[in-house]
């Protein structure tokens, strides 16, 4: 696991993202982003990922698009995650875009460590996700959902279930008493994954 730190390592705030190449370069732009919303000093960790399909999976699913298929890691990466959450005077948000948001939901039902979560576009057209969210509790009291406007518009039958997952999601969120909102963007899943980002966490942090 390689780890990236941004911002002031003496803030109380600390986000955590897991992050592929592709969003590597984004962070820097994201982080001052936050900083300006929010109006507050944060420490941003950003948790590099090699394997996004294996790492951020929480159970095995068969590949949705080209042959690679979907791993179980993502327990093994929570467990490096929560090593890095042991200072008791910070609090915790975790959060990330696309399967990095999934992982996220996921983990707040596996830990109450996190003050908030951040689910930029979240891949909720995970197989057996929503009947994973709804057997379990949710520990986390505050969750941020977002998903880009065509998302669901898309011949995959698999990833077209986004749209009405995303809706069950924010309705079992409401159901338990989470604060939550779903946000809808525009454009489809590749339109400014770091701003989505970056909005995930500052709604957190603010209404936290």
């Amino acid at each position: 696991m390689k780890l990236y730190k941004y911002g002031n390592p003496e803030s109380n705030i600390v986000l955590i993202q897991p992050v592929g190449d592709h969003n590597l370069n984004e962070i820097l732009n994201q982080v001052e982003r936050i900083k300006t919303n929010t109006k507050k000093e944060i420490q941003m960790l950003a948790i590099k990922v090699d394997n996004w399909n294996q790492e951020l999976s929480p159970w095995k699913a068969p590949a949705v698009f080209g042959k690679e298929a979907f791993g179980e890691g993502a327990l093994n990466l929570l467990t490096e995650i929560l090593k890095l959450c042991s200072d008791k005077n910070k609090k915790y948000y975790l959060g990330g875009y696309s399967l990095a948001g999934l992982f996220s939901l996921w983990a707040c039902c596996q830990s109450g460590k996190f003050a908030g979560i951040a689910a930029a576009s979240p891949s909720v057209w995970f197989p057996g996700f929503l009947t994973y969210l709804e057997e379990n509790e949710v520990k986390s009291p505050c969750i941020y959902l977002s998903l880009g406007d065509k998302e669901e518009k898309t011949k995959n039958a698999m990833l077209s279930k986004v749209g009405d997952n995303i809706r069950e999601v924010e309705k079992i969120m409401k159901e338990n008493k989470v604060k939550c909102i779903l946000e809808w963007n525009q454009g489809n899943h590749f339109k400014e994954a770091g701003e989505r980002t970056a909005k995930a966490f500052s709604w957190v942090i603010i209404n936290q």
